[in-house]
């Protein structure tokens, strides 16, 4: 479990965590010289059931509201700290506006200084209690405790850490199985170990001598694959570490200067980097004005703080207090988990209240960039079970698919999950395992689109080619996509084969019963140009001496060439030649039988065999060398082996 503190500067906020912990989290000289936290401080508690919890300290003042954001990100309980000679302030209530909206569930409210209240009297503490209970109503703190408490005398210690192990007893658990997710909030180095990130883990575990990456890739890190060297929990060496736990890990393969906070530690191959995330979206209550269908605003997403566009999918606006469909257009790639939490602010600060202005959860990573309108291709998704989202990401995938490793960081299910929703979805015939070897799934609405297509760009072909016998398998795939999967190409062939719709003969694809379709015309054509190469034999005329003396289109006297090439009547040598079968399948014969008696024949003897000039003579020599009749051995040729 993870506690974070949350509340305005010099409200006593690192001074209870000390009380509490016994550990100073101001580190830094210039927070000791200044008196105040400037940057997330660390620590440790054990509770009074024998947790022992992970402390965040976090900056109260408004310039440093990025840094608590970030410490938030991973919280499970918050203690909101309020100082009693002082009450709510501005950051007081953004800070909670951030837990809220980064799906803090469960805390505790810390009236700190409470020495100070006898001398403060009955009616200001009825006045603090009474903004406390105004700030809170409808929120996770609603009906949270609220611990008068005094790191100077030490009052009210121990009641706080009882109602904060009352408080973490009914938090659920983080998600063990899923992608590991941690979010660097720290890096720095160690003399004979190296290089060391800290952070939450906020899913999946993390083991030592994993194999790791750091995303994202561009931002100056290796990338990867990096090795966990050693894991620390709470100052102890472990061999693994859970989500909802605090660690820090040593990484081995990367430099220190090469690891910033807002980069993601994750297992090597989980999850991809992304620009672009689909999301739901809030718009606090206490917002000033709607917010526009475009607006450049700052995120803050686990540790990492990047400029997004957000872009209302089906609204013109947002209405303080609403929420909506959007997509968040990056200006850098982040790293990025299903279901995190996020918040957005801008740059003007709301009256009393700070500069956060929305938040929201991600929806999916990854996708492709939205129109408008679009909030019903992703709306599936907010109440999705496990097979459904598995089922969308599937069809958003298209023909490309999803590997089961890529659904694995893309759903954030467990693997067991994954693989019993797989099957469930395969048995009933919504999606299709197509390559087993790298368990590359398709959907199935995704592979029936692809049979329809196939289905149009044939029906196309015949029409506009009916002197051809069919379309060749591969330039049927690229018209498909040049990108289409081999196996899932084939699989689609094979269905409309099996189904009686389309024909195939070895490179050729056909719709079933259609194939080479010539007029009366085409077929007086054919005949007239079979007769004339027939006539010609081994000096034929070029093809544009055939189109002139038969007075036909060069369009057209190329598709009949195709038509006697395809029926074994005519072979086509060259671009401009093609020669009767009959006359080049001698031509053949004798050759063979040279080389058998002579071993080897110069180019004069091919002429003389051929008995035609030097125009026919080198196109029928490099015909046959291309046909692996002949091997050129200098200025003569000998027969192939074989």
């Amino acid at each position: 479990m993870i506690i974070g503190t949350a509340g305005h500067i010099d409200h006593g906020k690192t001074s209870l965590v000390k009380a509490l912990t016994g550990i100073d989290t101001d580190r830094l000289p210039e927070e000791k010289r200044r008196g105040i936290t400037l940057e997330l401080g660390f620590a440790h508690l054990s509770l009074p059931d024998g947790q022992v919890a992970g402390v965040v300290d976090v900056p109260g003042h408004e310039r440093f509201v990025k840094a608590m954001a970030a410490g938030a990100g991973g919280v499970d309980l918050a203690v909101l700290v309020v100082a009693a000679d002082e009450g709510v302030m501005p950051q007081t209530r953004e800070h909670l506006d951030i837990c809220r909206l980064l799906g803090v569930k469960a805390g505790v409210v810390a009236l700190t200084k409470a020495d100070l209240l006898e001398a403060l009297g009955d009616d200001w503490r009825a006045l603090v209690e009474a903004d406390l209970a105004s700030l809170t109503t409808g929120t996770f703190l609603e009906a949270a405790p609220v611990v008068p408490v005094s790191a100077r005398t030490g009052a009210g210690l121990t009641d706080l850490k009882v109602a904060l192990g009352r408080a973490g007893a009914a938090l659920p658990e983080r998600p063990s199985e899923g992608p590991a997710f941690l979010p660097v909030d720290r890096a720095f180095s160690i003399k004979g170990f190296g290089t060391v990130v800290t952070g939450t883990l906020l899913s999946g575990s993390l083991a030592v001598d994993d194999a790791v990456s750091l995303l994202p890739s561009g931002s100056g890190a290796r990338p990867g694959p990096l090795r966990v060297r050693g894991v620390q929990v709470h100052g102890q060496p472990v061999t693994r570490v859970e989500a909802g736990q605090r660690a820090a890990v040593n990484v081995t393969g990367v430099e220190t200067e090469e690891v910033h906070r807002g980069m993601v530690l994750t297992r090597a191959g989980e999850l991809p980097e992304t620009s672009m995330l689909d999301v739901e979206l809030t718009l606090l209550p206490a917002a000033e004005s709607p917010l526009p269908k475009r607006r450049k605003l700052l995120l803050h997403l686990g540790t990492a703080q990047v400029e997004a566009t957000v872009a209302l999918l089906d609204l013109d606006t947002l209405s303080p207090g609403e929420t909506a469909l959007a997509q968040l257009r990056l200006a850098s790639p982040v790293g990025a988990l299903v279901g995190q939490r996020f918040i957005l602010r801008g740059s003007r600060a709301l009256p009393g209240r700070g500069a956060t202005v929305a938040g929201g959860r991600v929806l999916s990573i990854t996708p492709p960039r939205r129109r408008r309108g679009a909030s019903g291709v992703v709306r599936p998704l907010l109440e999705a079970d496990a097979a459904g989202q598995v089922a969308w990401l599937l069809r958003q995938a298209g023909y490309a698919g999803l590997t089961q490793p890529e659904l694995f960081g893309r759903s954030g299910l467990s693997p067991k999950v994954l693989a019993r929703t797989l099957e469930l979805l395969g048995a009933k015939g919504q999606v299709l395992l197509v390559d087993r070897e790298r368990r590359l799934y398709v959907s199935h609405d995704v592979f029936e689109g692809l049979r329809q297509r196939s289905l149009a760009l044939l029906a196309a072909f015949h029409e506009r080619e009916p002197m051809r016998e069919g379309l060749s398998r591969e330039e049927l795939r690229q018209r498909l996509s040049a990108q289409l999967d081999a196996r899932l190409f084939q699989r689609v062939v094979q269905a409309l084969v099996d189904a009686g719709k389309a024909e195939s003969e070895k490179d050729v694809v056909r719709l079933q019963g259609r194939g080479r379709t010539l007029t009366l015309g085409d077929e007086a054509a054919r005949t007239r140009l079979s007769a004339e190469l027939s006539a010609a034999g081994l000096a034929p005329p070029t093809v544009t001496e055939l189109a002139l003396k038969l007075k036909l289109p060069p369009a057209k006297l190329q598709e009949l060439l195709k038509v006697l090439v395809a029926q074994g009547v005519g072979v086509r040598v060259s671009e401009e030649l093609c020669f009767d079968a009959n006359a080049l399948g001698g031509l053949r014969e004798r050759l063979v039988t040279h080389l058998r008696e002579q071993k080897e024949i110069t180019t004069q003897g091919f002429k003389d065999l051929v008995g035609q000039s030097r125009k026919f003579i080198i196109p029928l020599s490099e015909y046959f060398d291309r046909e692996k009749v002949t091997l050129r051995v200098g200025d003569k040729r000998v027969l192939r082996r074989g």
